[in-house]
């Protein structure tokens, strides 16, 4: 099986997602930036899960475009990869709602369990693939996946002493990954075969 009808249908799902994510932002009762103000808490958890959204749609192309066959345990990961992401509008509006440290730390949980839903999204691409996948040599030790987990583990701790613990380590983690990540794209150039001379 080709990766494109996969690829087209995570595509839809996240598009969704963020739709609805939207919607859930409250329109201010006044035409006044008094009233713009109070809606900022939710603009900025808004801010923060389009932007992890925005993350997992990138490196989730990056990904399918080393994947040479598309099995049904790597259809599985990512149906389990895009149940995770599809609670980031609930656990959004809960924390919008209430910027409290459990609906904090519930939100802390939700990206954690979506990181490790990715890593091991990737390593059943790996297995798929064989020894030999392409995945596997464009990654390497990938450190910046395994150091999400530690830090989302710290700020859902650390919601406990202050919220914005818990909010600076989840902003931390986007940082890192905002920062472009171009292992996929150098593996592809420098295996790309040469086009073809035509007479």
């Amino acid at each position: 099986m080709t990766t494109s009808r996969l690829e087209a249908f995570s595509d839809a799902v996240l598009a969704i997602i963020i739709t609805i994510m939207v919607l859930e932002l409250e329109v201010p009762h006044e035409p006044t930036l008094h009233a713009l103000a109070e809606s900022a808490t939710g603009l900025l958890t808004y801010l923060l899960s389009f932007v992890y959204l925005g993350i997992y749609w990138n490196n989730h192309h990056h990904l399918f475009q080393l994947v040479s066959r598309v099995r049904g345990g790597v259809l599985w990961a990512n149906l389990h990869l895009l149940f995770w992401l599809s609670l980031v509008p609930f656990t959004t509006a809960w924390m919008d709602e209430h910027f409290a440290p459990t609906p904090v730390m519930v939100y802390g949980v939700n990206l954690t369990l979506a990181a490790l839903a990715y890593l091991l999204l990737q390593l059943t691409v790996e297995r798929a693939d064989g020894p030999d996948s392409a995945l596997r040599q464009a990654l390497g030790r990938d450190l910046k996946g395994k150091i999400s987990p530690l830090i989302y583990l710290f700020g859902i701790i650390g919601s406990l002493l202050s919220v914005w613990v818990g909010i600076a380590a989840y902003v931390l983690v986007a940082v890192i990954w905002l920062v472009p990540d171009r292992r996929m794209e150098h593996y592809i150039d420098a295996n790309k075969e040469p086009p073809t001379l035509r007479p």
